[in-house]
């Protein structure tokens, strides 16, 4: 009852910071509603310093809040794409922000059409527990570069990370700036319902309805990056050695806890076990052990340790075959929250790992006989936020590419769109909407305002009343046909 207590005061102190620095930074922002480029990248480059003086102290709090969680995999996907994005974006900036030219009709002449470039005014920013760094850093690069003040709520259930990278911002910005809200699922929940100029929330479809669902009452534009059962597809003939390394790279990096790792594959029926002796190989090549292997991440805590071992008690349940691939044959259960890689065969549709986004190191592997059975198979399905296809035949490339509908799509890799600067990342359907990253990342927090200049000169005079004149039907005679 007492610790009930003490979160509700606290919950209510975090609730009330976060209103009065709602306001702090609307006023802010109405003070200077339009940043220079100067000021825009001094804030990206001072972002850039704190990320780089801090990052041991970043990957350590990190690994805390996981129990273990690989350095290097904190490395490369946290620190390395937040300060490539600001680098990237430092680099093109000064482009992205002039004004884009529009054609004028003949109609409209002697003017000018422009699209104007302006910040949007207070952004917020939900963070998930997955990537806490870099789902923090990306939102907050784009909303910066357009010239935003922005608001960060962070995980409670990575306190280690939310409350350094709180310290982190507020050494290095004023509030009225940026800021970063901590506290439970209630603060989040009215963060949600502040009338924010821009929202972009990364996490579940099902948490995602919710915000979208407040920010509907504001007539607040929303990003959702949210997730979905990615498929990865095996082609007919591709070396299965490639597809069986790279999708196994993919699904065992932090645990399969990533919003675009492989959630299932399909694979032709005749390479079924080819696929699961050469997935077995090469994931003990990256993790030759696992339970004190600081390579391999655990699972963030125990709610969802227990989630999917339900799933992988469900699946045998109902007459999976679970291959559990454990090179060192560890005993995993007692001590760790490591859970081994397992590939489900034998699957059936009313089984959890076919019916959830897995989240977590468990693989499905479907058989198909055709590949167009394949791409039935996603389409019959809602629309997911990745889709990876491994062959080597153009044709099949693009046959895919032209039959399916994801979010993004790697051809021949996992996970690795996602680094690409100048590629947007976003969803469709169940599996979000809106974009960012990049350029995307920029216009996505912008107001594109359209403006229509005109000089002394006025053409228009020739439609005004009184109507019916010569000048009249000699514009009808030309612009109506």
């Amino acid at each position: 009852m007492g610790a009930t207590v003490v979160q509700l005061t606290e919950s209510k102190k975090q609730i009330q910071h976060t209103h009065r620095v709602f306001e702090e930074q609307k006023k802010a922002f109405r003070a200077n509603p339009m940043p220079s480029l100067t000021e825009r990248k001094e804030n990206l480059k001072r972002l850039k310093r704190a990320l780089l003086s801090n990052q041991d102290r970043l990957t350590d709090a990190i690994d805390r809040d996981f129990s273990c969680r690989s350095k290097d995999e904190s490395l490369i996907a946290e620190v390395m794409p937040s300060i490539q994005g600001i680098n990237y974006t430092l680099k093109n900036l000064g482009d992205w922000m002039k004004p884009s030219k529009r054609h004028v009709s003949v109609l409209f002449q002697p003017a000018s059409n422009k699209v104007h470039y302006q910040p949007k005014g207070v952004v917020g920013v939900i963070v998930p527990w997955n990537y806490p760094l870099y789902l923090a850093v990306g939102p907050l690069v784009a909303s910066l570069a357009a010239g935003n003040r922005t608001m960060i709520k962070m995980s409670e259930y990575t306190p280690h990370t939310s409350a350094l990278f709180k310290e982190i911002i507020e050494s290095m910005f004023p509030e009225e700036m940026v800021s970063v809200i901590t506290g439970e699922a209630d603060v989040a929940a009215d963060f949600s319902q502040r009338p924010f100029d821009h929202l972009l929330f990364t996490g579940s479809t099902s948490v995602g309805k919710l915000v979208m669902r407040a920010a509907a009452e504001n007539l607040t534009p929303v990003t959702l990056e949210l997730g979905g059962k990615s498929p990865a597809i095996v082609s007919p003939d591709v070396p299965m050695e490639d597809a069986a390394q790279r999708i196994a790279f993919g699904k065992a990096f932090n645990a399969g806890q990533t919003c675009v790792a492989p959630d299932y594959v399909l694979c032709p029926a005749d390479r079924v076990q080819a696929f699961v002796d050469e997935f077995r190989a090469r994931f003990a090549e990256m993790y030759p052990s696992l339970r004190d292997n600081d390579d391999y991440t655990a699972i963030i805590n125990e709610r969802q340790y227990d989630r999917l071992q339900g799933y992988l008690e469900d699946a045998r349940a109902k007459g999976a075959e679970l291959v559990e691939i454990n090179p060192a044959n560890e005993d995993m259960k007692e001590g760790t929250r490591k859970i081994p890689l397992t590939l489900v065969l034998k699957t059936t549709p009313d089984m959890k790992v076919m019916q959830d986004e897995i989240f977590g190191p468990i693989l499905p592997v479907i058989s198909y006989s055709g590949l167009d059975e394949a791409i039935h198979y996603i389409n019959e399905r809602p629309r997911p936020l990745a889709l990876y296809f491994f062959g080597y035949d153009k044709t099949q490339q693009q046959h895919v590419v032209d039959n399916t509908h994801s979010g993004g799509m790697c051809i021949n890799d996992a996970l690795m769109h996602v680094a690409q600067d100048d590629l947007p990342f976003g969803g469709i359907g169940d599996s979000g909407m809106g974009h960012y990253h990049g350029r995307e990342g920029f216009l996505t927090f912008s107001h594109h305002r359209a403006i229509f200049t005109k000089q002394k000169f006025n053409s228009g005079k020739y439609v005004y009343a009184p109507h019916g004149t010569a000048a009249h039907r000699m514009v009808y005679k030309f612009f109506i046909r």
